[in-house]
């Protein structure tokens, strides 16, 4: 029989020493960055009320969630997501401050089968938010901060894919489809489905033109001049519209030098009880799933009782660390700290000269195993130690550095 208090369950994982320091790196990083730009961080329960993410509300599956009861028999989840909350206390417990309100976060989501933790059930986002307003800039200085995220990682061979919702609910109301035939067209076409998205468009009268367009959305991506060979005749005013709008975020972020970071896919609809225009996600190599995905969500601050445009994106740390490791990009820790030893009666010296390092920002520690020299030297190479200090009794040290004594 197993004792299973010394495993952890499926889909979490322990974060040991230098990856923990790469992930904590990683993490000071975006925080420096986020907060660099205006965004003022915020930090949200790790357990909810189901409610805010099921239930009516219907925003994430029910089968992805931790579930479990509080004292009183109502139903939790530990947080499958870290935008819901942000619109939960916008809408609730600061909805009288002024706006456009800029937001930033990094913690810890929980969810089943969650891409975006690379088949992780914990994983950790970082991600911004910006609330109050709806307009091309707004969702420019979104994908731009997702792009200076992802190379504040480390990362330089990167895309970011971007889409617009409303283009493709523009050209379903002009189809005619049900809304379940929508869902349906929408998850075939999320998926590249050519063939099957062909299948359901052949079982109703739709203009050639229109069905065309629709039958052609999984090959719609590439650069901005797709949205020039598209004819606006069929689509309709809200297609129309939407695609103007797609053309405002991409001259924005052409002329703040984002360019070549970004590519177009049309074909990209996501879910669209959450998304409600603009959309994207962020690509790298030798990572199978996204690495960042966002939009606008416009509908969801209501959905908790105030009506209140949002844009944002969030990160996945887990595969940002996933790809550096894959590409090579991950940085040897350098040999950083001190250790310093003491012979009897100097243990004075050592204390003050460990506290002097420490209180000038560098890495000391004090001898606690007291084995003697060679005990130290061999710690401090297991540890990967700058030097060692061995204090003499009238005050004196002598040095053992690591190049030539460790």
């Amino acid at each position: 029989m197993k004792r299973w208090s010394i495993y952890t369950p499926e889909g979490v994982q322990d974060i040991l020493f230098e990856q923990c320091r790469i992930k904590r790196k990683l993490e000071a990083g975006l925080r420096r960055l986020f907060t660099s730009y205006g965004f003022i961080e915020m930090e949200t329960p790790t357990i909810e009320f189901y409610d805010a993410f099921g239930g009516e509300i219907g925003l994430i599956r029910q089968e992805s969630m931790y579930k479990f009861c509080d004292g009183k028999g109502r139903l939790l989840v530990l947080r499958p997501d870290l935008t819901v909350p942000i619109a939960r206390v916008v809408a609730t417990r600061v909805r009288e401050e002024s706006l456009p309100l800029k937001c930033c976060y990094i913690g810890n989501t929980f969810c089943f089968d969650e891409l975006g933790g690379g088949k992780q059930n914990e994983f950790t986002q970082a991600g911004v938010e910006i609330l109050g307003i709806h307009s091309p800039e707004a969702d420019a200085e979104v994908i731009s901060m997702a792009v200076k995220a992802v190379k504040a990682c480390g990362l330089e061979d990167f895309q970011i894919d971007i889409g617009q919702v409303d283009f493709f609910k523009g050209i379903m109301e002009k189809s005619g489809l049900s809304p379940d035939e929508v869902e349906e067209v929408r998850e075939l076409i999320d998926r590249k489905d050519f063939v099957a998205v062909e299948q359901v468009m052949n079982r109703h009268e739709v203009s050639d033109d229109l069905k065309a367009l629709i039958l052609d959305l999984p090959r719609l991506f590439g650069n901005k001049d797709i949205l020039a060979g598209i004819s606006r005749d069929p689509i309709g005013e809200k297609a129309s519209a939407a695609l103007d709008y797609l053309q405002k975020v991409l001259d924005i972020l052409e002329d703040r030098g984002m360019g070549r970071y970004v590519s177009i896919d049309l074909g990209m609809v996501q879910s669209l009880n959450y998304y409600t225009g603009i959309v994207f996600r962020g690509y790298t190599y030798g990572v199978g799933f996204p690495i960042l995905s966002g939009g606008r969500y416009d509908g969801l601050v209501s959905k908790f009782g105030k009506d209140c445009p949002a844009t944002g994106f969030s990160m996945g740390i887990n595969m940002i660390m996933m790809a550096l490791e894959r590409q090579g990009r991950i940085e040897n820790g350098d040999c950083q700290g001190i250790l310093i030893t003491y012979e009897e009666g100097a243990r004075k010296y050592a204390d003050a000269y460990c506290e002097k390092v420490v209180a000038e920002g560098g890495i000391a520690e004090l001898d606690i195993g007291m084995g003697g020299l060679e005990a130290c030297l061999k710690y401090a190479r297991a540890k990967g130690l700058e030097k060692v200090l061995l204090f003499r009794a009238d005050g004196n040290f002598e040095t053992f550095e690591r190049s030539t004594d460790l």
